[in-house]
């Protein structure tokens, strides 16, 4: 047996097909499990070319990292139409947020598994995504609150938390839909707006919920 022999083919695109393996590798085998050799075989390479690509397991699976968080982000973006109103735009984002991470379950276990785990600077890149996502949800939620309330001085940290709350739902949600089989993105989307816009809807027409005075 001799080394892998590949066809010869343009740099970005073998470099996609590399990323393609890795990530299902990564995905579904974990990092520390994941072998090069593994990824080149899949990828229909030699071990030394995804080495001259990429340099390393650390930078194939940050670039591994950096690619599916674009993605999901740019997923998520491109579901939202602008105008509709907030829980129409809520639930287009959610609808495509779960369709996508239900279509790459391997990418979806790098963001929300195996890259949290591992450490910086792994760690780090998710949260740079993560901060997207919540920064794009709480503008969301802002201009509805604001405009229901006809307050532009609704707290930010009221907001923000809201913002918080339901990305971190929707990750944990996103994580039990992929491993329960029969579980569609509109299922999932569904269940997370009955949980969600019950409260959010609340707090649009200024009715929220109060905890109990604390005892003297």
């Amino acid at each position: 047996m001799g080394a892998v022999k590949t066809k010869r083919m343009p740099r970005a695109v073998r470099e996609q097909q590399m990323l393609d393996a890795a990530v299902r590798i990564f995905g579904q085998r974990g990092y520390m499990a994941a072998s090069m050799d593994e990824i080149a075989e899949l990828a229909g390479v030699s071990k030394p070319l995804v080495y001259l690509y990429l340099n390393s397991k650390e930078d194939l699976f940050t670039a591994c990292i950096r690619r599916e968080a674009a993605a999901l982000t740019e997923a998520v973006r491109a579901g939202v139409r602008p105008g509709l109103p907030a829980d129409r735009q809520l639930w287009d984002g959610l609808r495509a947020f779960f369709a996508h991470t239900a279509e790459h379950p391997d990418g979806w276990s790098v963001l929300h598994l195996q890259a949290r785990t591992h450490g910086e600077p792994f760690a780090a890149e998710v949260a740079a995504m993560r901060a997207e996502i919540v920064a794009f949800v709480t503008r969301l939620v802002a201009v509805a609150a604001r405009e229901a309330h006809r307050d532009p001085d609704l707290p930010e940290h009221e907001v923000a938390g809201l913002a918080e709350a339901l990305v971190g739902a929707a990750e944990s949600l996103a994580a039990w839909a992929n491993a329960t089989p029969g579980t569609t993105a509109r299922q999932a989307a569904a269940t997370l707006m009955n949980f969600a816009w019950a409260g959010l809807g609340n707090l649009m027409r200024g009715r929220m919920w109060t905890p109990p005075a604390e005892p003297a």
